[in-house]
């Protein structure tokens, strides 16, 4: 464990940091070690935010998570084909695109006379590589390359904000793009333009789904169903349907949270083997930690012995020595300690 924290000799209980744990066994080998229950706390919330980052893609493959799932994709369908016809057009009437085309027409009527590279090359004045490029293309269409399917993207947060609005009837890219500057957008007035003229273009913005950030889904997996509103609890049991790793990881917490609360230490062999029996990496590496100091763990989830008046009296001697830096040494620090009580 990274903290072991207590022990009691007879009916005084005698509280040791982990640093000090050797000198606690010199100094009283019979005290009982209890390992301090916040810092048991705050590494299983670690674990379980990694276990959440590791299965965070799988939501996003979860159609069940999506209201109406046929409305919806019907609705993205007309959506990409939209954007592929802006984009098609958009292409043919490029400034670009037409130089392209002027320029193939060039090389191709010049090659038909019976010219070569080198000779074209001095009689239009571009580069080697370039005639070379339209001298062997089959077509212009060659050159140019198919036009890109699909519409342009933006940040997850922000499309769903702009879909929103844009189904309450605010259409203007102008008054779009000043809104998503307020929540902290960066980008261009053309990147909201070009991404909201599919839109136009169907009449209507497909329902986004967001998923909710690593950091939120440990917070509902880590807090008591009852402290979280209805649409936290909401959220919380879309995510877990959508990934049965993270719904086992939320019931191992559970679990773990009444053992802590309610003191039941003969439990923890059995939420042990549960845990190790399921596909979760990090929970895992966690109880191999709580394996390591077994016997101080279990005396932590039973035992009412708390680490916190020395976790105060350890801050109160860092307080001080940060007060004295690089100004006295270690006897002083002694002495402030001492007259400090």
């Amino acid at each position: 464990m990274a903290h072991r924290s207590s022990g009691h000799r007879g009916d005084l209980p005698v509280i040791v940091p982990a640093r000090m744990e050797e000198a606690a066994r010199v100094g009283a080998p019979e005290a009982i070690e209890v390992a301090d229950r916040w810092h048991l706390w705050h590494n299983l919330a670690e674990a379980v935010e990694k276990t959440v980052a590791a299965h965070h893609h799988c939501l996003k493959k979860e159609p069940e998570l999506e209201p109406e799932p046929s409305i919806e994709r019907t609705a993205s369908e007309q959506l990409r084909m939209a954007a592929e016809q802006i984009h098609a057009t958009r292409q043919e009437s490029s400034i670009l695109v037409a130089r392209t085309k002027q320029r193939f027409e060039a090389v191709t009527t010049l090659k038909n006379e019976g010219m070569g590279i080198r000779m074209i090359v001095r009689q239009l004045g571009l580069a080697r590589e370039t005639v070379r490029r339209f001298y062997y293309a089959s077509s212009v269409d060659e050159l140019l390359g198919a036009p890109r399917a699909g519409k342009p993207t933006m940040p997850g947060e922000f499309a769903t904000h702009l879909h929103s609005r844009f189904n309450d009837g605010c259409t203007s890219a102008a008054a779009l793009y000043e809104e998503l500057r307020t929540l902290g957008y960066r980008g261009s007035y053309s990147s909201v333009r070009d991404y909201s003229r599919p839109l136009r273009a169907i009449g209507a913005a497909p329902a986004r789904r967001q998923i909710p950030k690593v950091r939120r889904i440990t917070s509902w997996m880590l807090r008591h169903p009852d402290n979280l509103t209805d649409d936290e609890q909401i959220g919380r049991g879309q995510v877990l349907a959508g990934c049965p790793h993270l719904e086992a990881t939320a019931g191992h917490v559970k679990s773990f949270a009444e053992m802590l609360t309610e003191r039941l230490g003969e439990q923890l062999n059995s939420w042990m083997s549960a845990v190790a029996a399921d596909d979760l990496p990090h929970l895992d590496r966690f109880v191999r930690g709580l394996d390591t100091d077994h016997a101080a763990v279990r005396n932590g989830l039973t035992l009412p012995y708390s680490s916190g008046a020395v976790e105060g009296h350890v801050n109160r001697i860092k307080m001080l020595k940060r007060q004295m830096y690089g100004r006295a040494g270690f006897d002083l620090l002694r002495k402030r300690i001492l007259l400090s009580d």
